[in-house]
């Protein structure tokens, strides 16, 4: 007689064995058929489009069909994201070619300028500037390819045409370039004649190892740089490390200007909670995906609180500029709700606060901005405008 435990085990085990089985081409399928439905529902930023509906063209709902493994979708994925124009849209994964993300892994700001692809922000400290690249130098051509060509083919690669919002994106993008390869960039200053250079991607010259920020005194004011740390938990005890140094009433200067990869908001509140008495509001959230869901708008204010034993009452100043990205555009707004002085030039200008999703099958993960983000004024974070830099 065969005991309940093993008939139990010779039923389950199957099923135990099927649970592991890497995903069918079927799956693949079946996820990537599905990718466009979940944007519907979930991105925050629709109203970009003219029939609030992601922009797929025929050409990516064709290539859907051709999906059949994790490389196929992994691909796939990442060019149906790019058709949002939207840098803050990004796979969780990528494939060794894959487009270096804007602006984590970039140094050159591009836009288009009539004509010419102009040069706006350069990265400081990075191979760009080390290169002599300047604000006002024109991207002439990448690869060899004008750069109006280029940024044409990559659009009509998509099946979408070109407009200025996507012009602006795909130059940054080409402009960062493959993952796997060096940038072959061609730019022109002024009447001199165009220059080639070559230089190496992002990911093949990782920062050296650096603190989560750095101190300096610059007059009688306390400058705190943030490397790019406002994901790092270990940046709020640096941060009130240094704050317990700074003297009464001291001017504190507050540098964003390398804070491209974002963060979250426990940091962000660890540093905004030294300059407030009470809890105060500083940031507007709206969720587009219920109100599509139950016909019910869903918005709410986040809150800073201060912290016991840490208060700092001298004048802030905030320092920001192309690469102040996702957190730290949160934390310009809401230094400038508090009562800070936010100065420099344009930020990133990410949209929202990005939501991870993981396609059913697969297991593929993918990131989309899902929340609309706003000064508490009801400006959108990504239309703030900082002022100008006191001289």
């Amino acid at each position: 007689m065969i005991s309940f435990r093993l008939f139990a085990l010779a039923f389950i085990a199957p099923l135990l064995l099927g649970a592991n089985d890497p995903p069918a081409p079927s799956d693949y399928l079946a996820d990537a058929r599905s990718l466009e439905s979940l944007i519907d529902r979930n991105y925050a930023y629709l109203d970009r489009f003219d029939d609030l509906r992601a922009p797929i063209s025929e050409r990516l709902r064709a290539e859907a069909e051709t999906v059949h493994d994790r490389a196929t979708l992994l691909r796939y994925t990442e060019r149906v994201l790019s058709a949002l124009a939207d840098h803050h849209a990004t796979t969780g994964s990528s494939l060794a070619d894959s487009w270096g993300l804007v602006p984590s892994y970039s140094d050159l700001w591009v836009e288009r300028r009539g004509a010419d692809y102009v040069i706006t922000a350069v990265r400081e400290g990075s191979l760009a500037q080390q290169a002599n690249v300047a604000v006002g130098d024109r991207l002439i051509a990448v690869e060899a390819v004008p750069t109006a060509l280029a940024v044409e083919q990559f659009w009509t690669d998509l099946g979408l045409p070109v407009t200025a919002e996507r012009a602006d994106y795909a130059a940054r993008v080409l402009a960062a370039g493959r993952r796997n390869a060096p940038r072959d960039l061609t730019l022109a200053r002024g009447n001199s004649a165009p220059r080639q250079l070559v230089l190496p991607n992002l990911y093949t010259t990782p920062p050296a190892e650096r603190s989560p920020l750095t101190t300096s005194a610059e007059g009688r004011s306390l400058v705190i740089r943030f490397n790019n740390s406002l994901g790092d938990s270990a940046t709020v005890e640096a941060f009130d490390a240094a704050m317990a140094k700074a003297g009464p009433g001291q001017p504190v200067v507050l540098d964003l200007t390398d804070t491209p990869s974002g963060g979250n908001t426990s940091v962000a509140r660890g540093i905004m909670g030294w300059f407030v008495t009470k809890p105060t509001s500083y940031q507007l959230h709206t969720l587009p995906s219920e109100e599509r869901e139950t016909g019910l708008a869903r918005q709410w204010l986040e809150q800073v609180l201060p912290r016991a034993g840490k208060y700092h009452r001298g004048p802030v100043v905030v320092r920001v500029g192309r690469w102040t990205g996702s957190m730290g555009e949160g934390l310009a707004v809401g230094f400038d709700t508090i009562g800070a002085r936010v100065e420099g030039g344009p930020m990133a200008g990410l949209l929202g606060a990005v939501y991870d999703y993981t396609l059913e099958q697969s297991g593929l993960t993918f990131k989309l901005p899902s929340e609309r983000l706003y000064h508490v004024n009801g400006t959108p974070r990504e239309k703030y405008v900082p002022a100008s830099p006191r001289r």
